[in-house]
């Protein structure tokens, strides 16, 4: 099993914003120092806590600052942006990253970002869609365009100069675009057989249940059919929250305390996924209420703590549980203790992961 890390981010509103970016910044360079393999950046445009507002712009940002690791895009959310214009910026930083970029892609979820795009009331799947098709005829066609759709038209065909280069988007540095990643955050996700039997492989979200993360693999399993494809558990990408301290009652205290960051974490994402009508990603029982959910009795599910042993026993029960898969991701929370949360990546590098890997036998 391989290692690699998601962060939306999720801050609290009030810390500095500049120092958070660099947080962020810092996280991916330290796991490269690690050997965390990849490292994923949401994006929000609207949220003052999942504050990274282009994770296109934060990834070129940290490239030059890391030697190893791949990251990503998580996830560029596609009916906010304009197919064309996304299509080239993916493209710069596909080169700017020489094979270490990953382009990871939603319809988004934030409402609030929907609302302000002029999308809340539109038909979000069918706009990334459309959105994802175009980037993938522009980058595998030729100049100049005449894309028609539903909500975008892409054409220069009235003002290219091709003997200039005008009227023409750059290709991507890896052939014939980036290997591209989906988000899977609802039980039975059927997108996750659709991005599969195109070839996309899927990332489980670390605020789902285990028992609706598993879903995901027979999901994958029918895409992969469709697609001609075979289907390898390695191709399986799932985040989760972990903290690791040399301490079981110190890591307990940090991650399980209503005044600590993973709680501020899950405290946020619940406010927000159930005002939004998604509550049932946290619930045990598909026929549970929502006023029935617990965020105390959440956290504690969702969120794994304590010694390097004690979390490679939590992990490999986790692995029971959902079946194996690829790359752990190592989610991201606030550095509320800056020393802990260092403290924790290391441990889960040097300590977690070989251990984990050895009871596997990989």
């Amino acid at each position: 099993m391989k290692l690699g890390f998601f962060t939306m981010p999720i801050h609290p509103p009030q810390r500095d914003y500049a120092e958070t970016l660099r947080e962020d910044r810092e996280l991916a360079v330290l796991a490269d120092q690690l050997g965390f393999i990849e490292g994923f950046f949401g994006e929000h445009v609207t949220d003052l806590a999942e504050n990274i507002t282009s994770s296109l712009v934060f990834v070129a940002w940290v490239l030059e600052a890391t030697t190893n690791i791949k990251l990503g895009t998580g996830t560029v959310n596609l009916p906010s942006h304009h197919p064309a214009k996304l299509a080239a910026e993916v493209a710069m930083v596909d080169h700017m990253a020489r094979g270490r970029f990953l382009l990871g892609i939603s319809p988004g979820g934030l409402l609030s970002d929907a609302e302000a795009f002029e999308n809340l009331d539109r038909n979000r799947n069918a706009m990334f869609l459309e959105c994802v098709n175009q980037m993938i005829a522009i980058w595998t066609g030729e100049s100049p365009y005449n894309l028609k759709g539903e909500f975008w038209n892409v054409s220069t065909e009235r003002s290219a100069i091709p003997n200039l280069g005008q009227g023409t988007i750059v290709k991507p540095f890896q052939k014939p675009h980036p290997p591209i990643v989906v988000t899977a955050v609802a039980p039975f996700s059927k997108g996750v057989a659709a991005a599969a039997a195109r070839g996309w492989d899927p990332i489980s979200a670390n605020f789902l249940q285990p028992q609706w993360v598993k879903t995901h693999w027979p999901q994958y399993e029918e895409g992969c059919t469709v697609g001609d494809r075979t289907p390898d558990p390695s191709n399986w990408r799932v985040a989760k929250s972990v903290f690791v301290a040399d301490d079981d009652a110190m890591a307990r205290r940090y991650a399980l305390s209503k005044e600590g960051p993973y709680y501020f974490y899950y405290r946020s994402l619940f406010t927000k996924l159930k005002a939004a009508g998604r509550a049932d990603l946290f619930k045990t029982d598909k026929d549970q209420s929502d006023d029935s959910l617990d965020l105390d009795t959440i956290v504690r599910q969702l969120v794994i703590c304590g010694t390097p042993e004690n979390v490679t026993d939590q992990l490999l029960a986790f692995r029971d549980e959902i079946g194996a898969f690829g790359t752990l991701l190592y989610a991201g929370h606030d550095w509320m203790d800056r020393r802990l949360a260092i403290r924790s990546m290391e441990l889960m590098a040097n300590k977690v992961m070989p251990a984990v890997n050895t009871a596997i036998g990989e």
